[in-house]
């Protein structure tokens, strides 16, 4: 029986975990056993309780409770917690999602006691190291075990950066193995595509019910807290809204609900919160962000997450980040990376809400990316 820690501590980890718990209830349930461990990175209950509850996710062994804080302050509670929780379960590998600072100290933590790391989301590069979630997942790759790619762009980053496609097992940290696999998100987002529809109320709340709408989510701290670029981007938002009269649908994550009101000019927090066309709501849960989706007719967003899945859902997707790590999408036409400039984000506009000859190509797997993850670590690390 191979035992292996899970690491999760943001909402998206949260969600990918739910694809490998679902594969291995499905079939390893009698070859892993998973004990998974929460850092609490995310511990607002309606951006991480409500996922376990909707997901079907097990509750965590393991809660470390870390919360907000710098970078160094919140990776090295976790780096301490992890610690005391691999020595004590001794398991035969540490999951981890992505690039996170959750990533980051379960990747220290387990490189030094020799625990082999299985990364999921390998390879992935923005190619900008003022990013922290760039060096962290550089850092995690580099110690890494079994590296699993959800892209064929990330794999032959790996390829770029010296892994070696032809390594022969055992594997090891000095000897890893790469692979292309595909996206559990993708697998999440064929398994629970039908259950969304039964959330659908959140579309029908809205008065949006067979209505164009723009889903938006601004979260990243470089937009939140820069003042000059959350005015900008909402000063976009707004100006797209009034002139095409078409409703913005904005979950606001607790960071950005905060801020809106001390960071915004006056005038345009009046306007966004005064208007019948923007409706600023709670944090989405997963199958609630699913439905509005597979609604919607654009999405603009800094995040990665909700950019895959535009895309899944056959979405076109404005990108209000410098860079993106999902270069595909950008190359194949079904999304443009604006910044926060609002005269690019006003010219993706033009050239994505009317556009009817976008491709979606099948970058992602077939939706059983979880199933062979899980077959490789049984095969290697077992």
């Amino acid at each position: 029986m191979l035992k292996i820690v899970t690491i999760i501590g943001a909402r998206p980890q949260i969600i990918k975990a739910a694809a490998l718990s679902r594969a291995i209830k499905n079939s390893f349930v009698d070859q892993i056993e998973e004990v998974i461990v929460h850092t609490g990175q995310h511990y607002d209950p309606e951006m991480s309780q409500v996922f376990f509850d909707e997901l079907g996710i097990p509750q965590p062994h393991y809660n470390l409770q870390v919360g907000s804080g710098s970078h160094g302050k919140q990776t090295a509670a976790m780096l301490v917690g992890i610690e005391a929780i691999l020595e004590k379960e001794k398991p035969g590998a540490i999951v981890l999602y992505g690039d996170t600072n959750s990533t980051l100290a379960g990747a220290v933590a387990a490189s030094k006691l020799h625990v082999p790391v299985v990364h999921i989301e390998a390879g992935l590069r923005s190619f900008s190291k003022a990013m922290p979630e760039e060096v962290n997942r550089i850092m995690c790759d580099h110690v890494s075990t079994l590296l699993f790619s959800p892209t064929k762009t990330g794999y032959d980053n790996l390829v770029q950066e010296g892994f070696k496609v032809d390594n022969q097992a055992p594997f090891h940290a000095n000897n890893p193995k790469i692979y292309h696999c595909g996206d559990v998100m993708y697998d999440n987002s064929l398994y629970f595509s039908e259950v969304a529809l039964q959330k659908q109320g959140v579309v029908e709340q809205l008065g949006l019910k067979q209505k164009p709408f723009i889903l938006a989510t601004i979260h990243r701290n470089n937009n939140t807290d820069d003042p000059i670029r959350l005015n900008a981007l909402f000063r976009s938002l707004q100006a797209i809204s009034e002139a095409q009269q078409l409703a913005i649908v904005l979950p606001l994550h607790p960071r950005t609900k905060k801020l809106l009101a001390t960071n915004l000019d006056p005038a345009l927090y009046d306007k966004i919160t005064t208007s019948a066309l923007f409706h600023l709501i709670p944090p989405a849960s997963f199958l609630e962000m699913v439905a509005l989706e597979q609604q919607c007719s654009l999405v603009m967003t800094d995040s990665g997450g909700v950019q895959k899945e535009a895309f899944y859902f056959k979405k076109p997707c404005i990108i209000l980040r410098p860079e993106t790590e999902w270069v595909e999408l950008v190359k194949c036409g079904a999304a443009i990376v604006t910044d926060a400039d609002e005269k690019r984000i006003h010219s993706a506009f033009q050239q994505l809400f009317l556009a009817k000859d976008l491709s979606y190509p099948s970058f992602y797997g077939d939706g059983k990316a979880a199933q062979f993850i899980c077959g490789e670590m049984v095969k290697h690390l077992s």
